[in-house]
């Protein structure tokens, strides 16, 4: 459970990373919403003993409770869908003492579960019985979600499930199999929304979708993002400051609804310019090439699995996050990991990276153990 470990293969840089991002993070929640910035330092400090303690626990000790994490994700997801709180359309939240999005949570472990049940059939990954049986694992979880309904973490969550079994070692032709059929299927499904009367998706995310194509058409729902790209604009090279109280700020006139969550980097471009918008995806680049060098060393593919799934996790949901709010991408709700405001997105994201520390500590190069 617990090991004598070399700390000085401790990966340190990952963690200075990790930590200047967050207090970066930190600064810029204060700046949008000074009311939850305390809340967020001491999301900080927890994150950052949660960390520890992970960091310390072998992580081979970690799956052998596979199951259970499988099923505690199913539970938390279906408990949100009976007791769960319902704000701004969404019903993604259940107090227990304190406001608590499940979904956060599961994404991490549903890559230890995977981490396991990947290292388990990697010698048969690609014969149809496995394939059916991941399908209907993964399927469980991700339709909870969506019911939430969560479509952007429903789709993170699947992104990491696929990139996770792709390292595994999926057969090439399956994959392009795959993508010769989704790729079309996006374009199809872009054009189906766009056609009067649709009902493919639902209402809302429909509108969503139209409002990102023809902005000009439908200024209500579009607004949040061109006021977004605005606001990025207006920062130039070095920002208006952090708390600064410019009459011209889209942040300080209110045109951006919940800028210190979703819309979070909105308030950095404007505020920090394009020089700290860049160091954030510089240090969220960072972050994930360094779990990913983690990933490269593990021991064995379980280890490699946890980081190529936190990997997948911290990237991929940086770049939908930064997408939307530059209106890359049609508007959609995702925190920016270590830099919007969010207990749970926090915390659970510390929970991870400790895991992948552990992995670091046991690497094949390290060989972490004092004995």
């Amino acid at each position: 459970m617990f090991h004598n470990y070399k700390f000085k293969n401790l990966d340190v840089k990952l963690i200075i990373a990790v930590i200047t991002l967050t207090i970066i993070g930190i600064f810029v929640i204060g700046s949008a919403n000074e009311a939850n910035q305390q809340k967020q330092i001491l999301g900080m400090i927890l994150g950052i003993f949660v960390m520890a303690g992970m960091a310390l626990l072998d992580y081979d000790f970690l799956l052998h409770f596979h199951w259970v994490y499988y099923f505690l994700v199913l539970g938390l997801l279906a408990s949100v869908l009976l007791f769960g709180e319902k704000s701004g359309g969404a019903t993604r939240w259940i107090d227990v003492g304190i406001r608590f999005q499940p979904s956060e949570l599961a994404k991490i472990l549903l890559i230890l579960f995977f981490a396991w049940f990947f290292m388990m059939h990697e010698e048969d990954i690609n014969k149809p019985k496995t394939l059916a049986i991941t399908i209907a694992l993964s399927m469980l979880p991700l339709l909870l979600i969506e019911k939430e309904p969560d479509l952007s973490t429903t789709i993170v969550t699947m992104m990491i499930i696929c990139v996770m079994i792709f390292v595994t070692g999926v057969s090439y032709k399956l994959v392009g199999a795959v993508l010769g059929v989704t790729v079309p299927g996006i374009v199809l499904l872009l054009f189906l929304v766009t056609r009067e009367g649709q009902t493919i998706l639902d209402e809302y995310q429909g509108l969503r979708i139209l409002a990102w194509l023809k902005p000009d058409e439908y200024p209500a729902s579009s607004y949040q993002q061109q006021n977004s790209i605005m606001a990025i604009g207006s920062g130039q090279l070095l920002g208006k400051g952090l708390g600064n109280q410019a009459f011209d700020s889209v942040k300080n006139g209110n045109y951006i609804s919940e800028p210190h969550t979703d819309f979070i980097f909105a308030v950095a471009g404007e505020e920090l310019g394009f020089v700290g918008s860049a160091l954030i995806i510089i240090l969220i680049f960072f972050i994930t090439i360094e779990i990913l060098m983690i990933a490269k060393n593990a021991k064995d593919i379980a280890g490699k699995l946890i980081c190529i799934g936190m990997a997948a996790l911290i990237g991929f949901q940086s770049f939908v996050n930064i997408c939307v709010v530059t209106g890359l991408m049609p508007n959609t709700g995702l925190p920016l990991p270590f830099v919007s405001y969010g207990l749970t997105s926090l915390v659970t994201v510390y929970f991870g990276i400790g895991i992948v520390l552990n992995v670091g500590l046991q690497s094949k190069n390290n060989n972490g153990r004092l004995f």
